[in-house]
């Protein structure tokens, strides 16, 4: 059977002065497993070094992956960490958790990341993890880096609560290679860079995608081969299809309107109520705008 292939068209915004391409939730697709959000942010050097202040998250994981430059981060719990390219930080907020971020370097190139936490977890304990050093493979001319899950024998150090993949692929010149996928999984590619040519198996044409664009492949799908004649950078997402989307507004994902409604309420209190204070930051914290009338996904 040939597996659903969809293309799904970034929308352009900007966060704390970095242009970024906006790829995921998406009118046509919410969510790609528990992958609910996803930012490619640059490359750009800015007018103004990013600068995002104190803000709330639950329910969640932010995954940052740095592709060029310096961010640093600070969060409620303390943690202060300077995220590098080549690295990925991890904070899960749990029922709640604040953080900022700043840019050290003129020129930034990252995704940023989140993950929908299962109704098990999202009201655990926030945490954050730095990780430094992720596992790397060649196939076809790609280099790759497994982010999170497993891939060719290998497995990211990165955890997760629910069956993920996420890796980068990285052409220099011409590249053909045959990535098997799980067909339990469905699967993104989100370009960055280049052009990609990419069969999906069981797919009856072959899809050019270019920046700004997530080719988008249902599960059942065994492999996707991917193929470019030129430099070009992609990620692979993937994970288990959930039932049903999370409710995702501002920085946070539930499951009911009046959470999102008691949520806002907390963090507009002078402590932050569940969310605590970002200790260090020189600037104000974000505030939350008003809570519009949401509807259930």
């Amino acid at each position: 059977m040939s597996p659903n292939v969809e293309r799904i068209t970034s929308h352009l915004g900007d966060v704390g002065g970095l242009p970024i391409q906006r790829a995921l939730p998406s009118k046509a697709r919410r969510a790609i497993g528990a992958w609910c959000f996803a930012d490619h942010a640059g490359p750009a050097t800015p007018e103004r070094r990013m600068n995002v202040g104190p803000h709330p998250h639950t329910g969640l994981s932010t995954f940052s992956w740095m592709i060029e430059g310096e961010i640093l981060h600070r969060d409620s719990l303390g943690s202060e960490q300077v995220l590098r390219a080549g690295e990925v930080n991890l904070m899960t907020a749990g029922y709640g958790i604040a953080h900022s971020e700043e840019s050290l370097s003129d020129r930034i190139h990252l995704a940023q990341l989140w993950i929908a936490l299962p109704d098990a977890e999202r009201e655990r304990a926030p945490s954050f993890q730095h990780f430094p050093e992720l596992p790397r493979l060649s196939q076809g001319g790609f280099e790759a880096t497994l982010l999170v899950g497993e891939l060719a024998g290998l497995r990211s150090p990165v955890p997760s609560f629910t069956p993920l993949l996420g890796a980068d692929l990285v052409a220099t010149g011409p590249a053909d290679a045959v990535l098997a996928l799980d067909p339990g999984f469905e699967h993104g590619l989100m370009l960055l860079e280049g052009e990609i040519e990419a069969a999906p198996a069981g797919h009856d044409a072959v899809e050019t995608i270019t920046p700004g664009t997530l080719l988008y492949i249902g599960a059942g799908c065994e492999a996707v081969e991917l193929r470019c004649s030129a430099a070009a950078r992609l990620l692979l997402l993937g994970g288990e299809p959930w039932s049903q989307p999370p409710l995702l507004w501002w920085n946070f994902v539930g499951r009911e309107p009046a959470e999102m409604q008691a949520w806002a309420q907390d963090w507009a209190r002078e402590d932050g109520g569940r969310f605590g204070v970002v200790r260090g930051y020189d600037g104000p914290r974000i505030a939350v705008p008003s809570v519009p009338a949401l509807r259930q996904p």
